[in-house]
């Protein structure tokens, strides 16, 4: 059975980092990011390219913002979805830091942040850099149709958010925290509708809270906000009723994949998706929060749709998985 990990000392958070494209520059978390760039190739002639130069601009902006070198940090985790994390790798081949690449497909950012965590408040390392990115047109093509298509984008269907985000964490700080991790399980329902991730993940995402409530010896009502990484409105709406079931009534939530856009004016569907969506949020609009004090305890759950093309043209479901960190914004507050 999966297990809570209390860490006897918190793991700091020390800097978050996060870059953006032009979908992004135009949503209400505009202003948290740190970088934003109108032309979605970055400079770059591909668009896995361009994901990659994203990586690299939020991992020198998070160095920077904590006066460090690459020297400086013994360890990364991160991941992306591109075909083997090549993003993510290629991005770090200019950083010399150890490296363990990091696919939970959505949930990412979350399953970094908590092994990062681990490694620090273990004591195996004093830092560690935890990221995650996605790019719409690389996850399009991938795992959909080609942009050049044209296909018409159904009413569940999400949009895959053009970010990158990074962490700093350490065994030192006076700032937010992470005090327990909580790493999920697969869950299946038979969803095989890749344009419906949100229905997919919700199950996993239900599981990983239930579970962590119960082992933890939790309430909802402990945590100022429960935030969930891109479930969109359908899967939003599916968690809540799946949670309803178990007598958790989850009044607090709130979801990265509805926040990150405008979803009365920017054409989005069913809400924002992608290992961006999560990783960019919290930087953007949940630190600064706990930073502020406007939120003493959450919990960050990143959800992930573990598919590939092979799989959906083998007319597999969507195996998913959602994993947990707990952050408390200072040591008053665990």
């Amino acid at each position: 059975m999966n297990k809570v990990i209390t860490f006897q000392k918190p793991v700091y958070i020390n800097a978050t980092s996060c870059v953006g494209g032009k979908k992004e520059s135009e949503g209400p978390l505009a202003a948290g990011f740190d970088s934003l760039c109108k032309d979605d190739y970055f400079g770059m002639d591909t668009w896995e390219k361009a994901e990659t130069e994203m990586q690299k601009r939020s991992l020198r902006l998070l160095l920077e913002k904590c006066g460090l070198k690459a020297e400086d940090v013994p360890l990364a985790f991160g991941g992306d979805l591109c075909d083997q994390i090549t993003s993510t790798a290629f991005a770090y081949r200019d950083f010399p830091m150890s490296f363990l690449g990091q696919y939970g497909a959505c949930s990412t950012m979350a399953q970094s942040m908590a092994a990062a965590a681990c490694m620090v408040g273990a004591g195996y390392v004093q830092r560690a850099v935890a990221g995650a990115s996605s790019h719409f047109c690389t996850a399009e093509r991938q795992f959909r149709t080609p942009l050049a298509y044209g296909g018409k984008r159904t009413p569940t269907a999400q949009w895959t958010v053009t970010g990158a985000a990074h962490a700093l964490l350490s065994d030192r700080g006076s700032g937010p925290m992470i005090t327990r991790v909580f790493f999920g399980r697969i869950v299946d329902l038979g969803i095989t509708d890749a344009n419906n991730m949100g229905a997919a993940m919700a199950p996993a995402a239900a599981d990983t809270i239930k579970n962590f409530l119960r082992q933890a010896g939790r309430q909802v009502d402990d945590y100022d906000r429960i935030f969930t990484g891109d479930l969109g409105k359908i899967g939003s709406t599916l968690l809540k009723q799946l949670l309803q079931k178990e007598g958790i009534n989850l009044h607090n939530h709130q979801d990265c994949g509805l926040l990150i856009y405008d979803m009365e004016n920017q054409n989005v569907q069913s809400g924002a998706s992608g290992c961006g969506c999560s990783g960019c949020t919290l930087s953007a609009y949940i630190m600064p929060k706990l930073l502020k004090k406007e939120y003493k305890k959450i919990l960050f759950i990143a959800t992930g749709a573990l598919l590939s093309p092979t799989s959906s043209m083998q007319k597999e479901s969507i195996p998913s998985i959602a994993h947990l960190v707990e952050i408390c914004a200072g040591e008053g507050d665990i």
